[in-house]
């Protein structure tokens, strides 16, 4: 297996696929059709020399995604927050006032955008990286040693994670969504493993995928529970100080192993992702043929899968017959 280097997420009904410096969402909206909408990758960082820096990039790669990643949710619920009176005011809007609504409407869709990210990591912070400290800090009352207490905020911190991704996964909306979401590993799986891009095809590759999101969210529980048992100070205040100013560095880091883990098979490689992949089949679910086809419009918008499995499989192959003969 080569890495196609193709990241995706997926939406409300959808799925957003990103290559290079394009990214493309396709959604099935309400009259069953397909649609599916193309944009240029507009990163926030300037400077490219930043994404050549290990750790650095990681980090700014990872704010990208969290923006490009919310705005698709966006775009994606727009399709069925529309009720039908809000679509007969804007059949009566002059052109000039429809152009102001629409530009009155992506205003605050930024406002919104940015308030979302800023929150999500915000609670992410908070609830994942000090709420366990303070928890397992209750532990020094008892007379407990330090060691004893960063085991208990190891512990603490896996098992909020566990905890959450099993409460969302009861939720019915977000069922779908994961069903999308192994619809988008199915997708990626079945052209990095050199079959064509067919709905059969696809719905028999694997939904678990190396590069996914929840593996990463996984590799930084573990990197922070590392960070945090070696990394200690005396000051209780300082220790929560440390904690935020360590986030960075964790995301950096996990990200590293995500990038490595997701083009090599070496076996420590692949044994280290195995835990990251067991916890994949909570937030993804089997998909139906008709989520297959929204993932691969998805892929064909902005990936010629066709011409990869050329250069990687049938070149490949040829090669090996000719040094074989």
């Amino acid at each position: 297996m080569k890495s196609s280097n193709i990241g995706g997420q997926a939406v409300m009904e959808g799925i957003m696929m990103r290559h290079k410096d394009k990214y493309s969402i396709a959604v099935r909206k309400p009259d069953q059709e397909i649609e599916v909408k193309v944009e240029d990758y507009k990163s926030f960082i300037k400077s490219k020399k930043l994404l050549t820096i290990p750790i650095v990039r990681g980090v700014l790669n990872f704010i990208d995604s969290l923006v490009v990643g919310t705005r698709c949710l966006m775009y994606s619920a727009s399709f069925f927050e529309e009720d039908e009176e809000e679509e007969q005011k804007k059949q009566e809007f002059t052109c000039e006032e429809l152009k102001k609504y629409e530009e009155k409407q992506e205003k605050q869709n930024k406002i919104l955008m940015t308030v979302t990210v800023i929150l999500s990591v915000v609670i992410s912070v908070g609830l994942f990286m000090i709420l366990p400290y303070f928890i397992a800090s209750l532990l020094h009352k008892v007379n407990a040693s330090d060691t004893v207490v960063a085991i208990a905020e190891a512990f603490m911190r896996i098992g909020l994670f566990l905890l959450y991704l099993v409460a969302i996964s009861k939720m019915k909306d977000i069922q779908r969504v994961f069903m999308y979401h192994g619809a988008e590993h199915k997708c990626i799986n079945c052209v990095e493993h050199g079959m064509d891009l067919t709905v059969e095809n696809v719905m028999k590759s694997s939904r678990l995928h190396k590069r996914c999101g929840t593996s990463f969210l996984l590799i930084v529980m573990v990197v922070s529970i590392i960070f945090f048992l070696f990394i200690r100070v005396p000051s209780p205040v300082m220790r929560v100080v440390v904690r935020l100013l360590l986030v960075p560095v964790i995301a950096g880091v996990s990200y590293e192993f995500i990038r490595l883990a997701g083009s090599s098979e070496n076996p420590l490689v692949t044994a280290l992702s195995k835990p990251g992949m067991a916890l994949q089949k909570l937030t993804t679910r089997e998909p139906d043929p008709d989520m297959a086809e929204v993932a691969i419009a998805a892929v064909e918008a902005v990936f010629d899968w066709r011409a990869y499995l050329e250069e990687n499989f049938t070149r490949s192959g040829e090669k090996a017959k000719e040094e074989s003969a």
